[in-house]
């Protein structure tokens, strides 16, 4: 067998055969010391508190570049974003450049559930990749007991005379568990008689779907999260005024058990440039992207920071410029959105179902098909004045023909830049054109052209409806069940000025998950609103929301395992 012939190494193989440095090492040169950094193990840190204070004030004088890598809409396949965004900031350092990587922490939901590791992977992904995968530093776990201590101090309220008046039909704060499993998203609580508590449904959510992970991922400092866990409102009274946090006296408590959890972890990749890796909120009922305490820590090292928002650009993209570049004062300098054949021929087969067979014997005409999905996602990102370069992330079956197809449509018909990416295979080497690109979009763009979509003084309905019109495609919004009461109950509590964070299918740019492509002529129901008053937005429910996913029949925890030497395999 020639060299070339040989298969390539697993995301696993590649990491444990990966020449890791300590972090102290790697650090130094970006104006960190061992001293700024609170140590697990030679590998894995956080970012001390003054130190981030001194890295936040070297930002400011700093003009800082922010790339955003997003996606068009997701297939069962994977697009790569992670690879994408850890290998343009290797390919980027490659380059002479200072770049940094701001990436999220993985649930442990997901990782046993059905998606695996998620630390990149082949030759541009962050390590140690087994620690990063499996407990990390402890955040989520942190976030699990802050959570459920303000769900215990909450019952025990209720329980112990309720002199708050809690209306136990109208309690909004759930259990949470970092662990995909079904059978807890609905249960009664407080059975076996008087010491059992008052009787009630409830049930649990994954933890990163806590409205406590988006609070982490926006809070400023340790002050400002101690502010916004205790504006959380978890219940309404029988009058149907507000219940908080600060209400139950759990502000102080909570905000201690998440003291260290709101460090920024940092790590390095698998050619040493240091990464950021913390928080990890949804991307459909939050944000869907990593902290900003870790953006403007990485602001304050290198002078590009590259990091990436959850799902398609629809819901990731969307909600990073209008929630999170409004709320934490950033403009980005461009956006990288990811592309593959394969996925340009899944939205263009036009049949559903649409299996794996189907993709594998698609063309070029499904490819061309396709495009209506890709087009769509650069002209939103383009509505908000950003420039826009497409990485088409080449797999191993993808021919010469199909990959200059969609490179010529979108030099030719799009007007945009657009490079092959191989940087799974072949690291910062395989991202050249693409960090060329982007360096040439950065210089080129002009802050002062970007804008978010609406303006802090639109009504609800504005906000709302101009995503769902602008970003979506819809014709209209049709508000059904509570929405209209909703809007005016958060009018009156005076969160009309929050931006909107619309819960909508990953798998459609439409509320249908079987619509692919670009689909138009429909209406967006929109069903119920409720406030994230910690995190500062609304969240408008458009469909039904899976905040805690159940295991397939044979879960990817099925295939890991460990050794009595403690190696593991299965996790990638």
């Amino acid at each position: 067998m020639s060299e070339s012939d040989e298969p390539f190494p697993s995301d696993y193989e590649i990491a444990q055969n990966a020449e890791i440095e300590p972090i102290w090492d790697i650090l130094e040169p970006w104006g960190v010391e061992t001293d700024d950094l609170q140590l697990f193990g030679e590998h894995v840190a956080k970012v001390k508190h003054d130190a981030i204070n001194r890295l936040r004030d070297n930002a400011e004088n700093k003009d800082g570049n922010l790339v955003l890598v997003t996606g068009m809409t997701p297939t069962p396949m994977g697009e790569g974003k992670t690879v994408t965004t850890v290998g343009l900031g290797q390919t980027l350092n490659h380059l002479g450049e200072d770049a940094m990587i701001a990436i999220r922490e993985p649930s442990l939901g997901p990782v046993f559930g059905v998606k695996g590791g998620a630390a990149g992977g082949g030759y541009s992904q962050v390590l140690p990749m087994e620690d990063i995968n499996l407990h990390f530093t402890g955040d989520l776990h942190a976030l699990t007991s802050a959570h459920n201590l303000i769900s215990a101090m909450l019952d025990a309220k209720i329980t112990k005379g309720n002199e708050l008046g809690v209306d136990v039909n109208d309690v909004s704060w759930p259990r949470a568990i970092d662990m995909n499993d079904r059978a807890l998203r609905n249960t009664v609580i407080g059975l076996g008689g008087e010491t059992g508590g008052t009787p009630r449904e409830d049930g649990f959510l994954l933890t990163a779907a806590s409205e406590l992970m988006a609070v982490l991922c926006l809070a400023e400092d340790l002050g400002d999260l101690k502010e916004r866990v205790a504006r959380i409102i978890v219940a309404y009274t029988d009058e149907g005024e507000p219940i908080t946090v600060d209400d139950i006296e759990a502000t102080g408590p909570v905000t201690m058990l998440l003291r260290d959890a709101v460090k920024p972890n940092i790590v390095q990749t698998i050619e040493g440039t240091p990464a950021f890796v913390h928080g990890g909120p949804f991307a459909n009922i939050a944000h869907g992207t990593n902290s900003l305490v870790a953006d403007k820590t990485a602001f304050g090292m290198g002078d590009y920071l590259v990091t990436e928002a959850g799902f398609g650009s629809d819901l990731g993209a969307e909600k990073f410029m209008n929630i999170v570049c409004r709320l934490g004062d950033m403009t980005p300098n461009a956006v990288v959105l990811v592309s593959t054949v394969r996925a340009l021929q899944y939205h263009g087969i036009g049949e559903w179902p649409i299996d794996y067979d189907m993709v594998d014997e698609a063309g070029i005409e499904e490819l061309e098909a396709g495009f209506e999905n890709l087009d769509r996602h650069v002209s939103n990102i383009q509505k908000f004045g950003v420039p826009v370069v497409v990485a088409v992330n080449r797999f191993p079956e993808d021919t010469d023909e199909e990959i200059q197809t969609v490179l010529e449509h979108c030099r030719d018909d799009l007007g945009v830049e657009a490079a092959e990416s191989n940087v799974f295979g072949e690291g910062s080497e395989g991202g050249v054109e693409l960090g060329e690109r982007v360096i040439d979009a950065v210089e080129a763009g002009d802050e002062d052209e970007f804008d978010h979509l609406y303006t802090d003084e639109a009504s609800i309905k504005e906000k709302i409806e101009t995503v769902a019109t602008e970003v979506y495609g819809a014709d209209s919004v049709n508000y059904v069940g509570s929405a209209e009461d909703d809007i005016e109950r958060m009018e009156e509590l005076g969160f009309d000025d929050f931006p909107v964070c619309l819960s909508k299918t990953f798998h459609s740019f439409s509320d249908d998950a079987t619509k692919k492509g670009a689909p138009s002529g429909w209406e967006l129901d929109v069903r119920e609103i409720y406030p994230s008053a910690g995190a500062g937005f609304l969240v408008a429910l458009t469909g039904d929301v899976l905040t805690l996913p159940g295991l397939p029949a044979r879960p990817a925890a099925a295939d890991m395992d460990i050794d009595a030497d403690g190696n593991i395999s299965g996790l990638f």
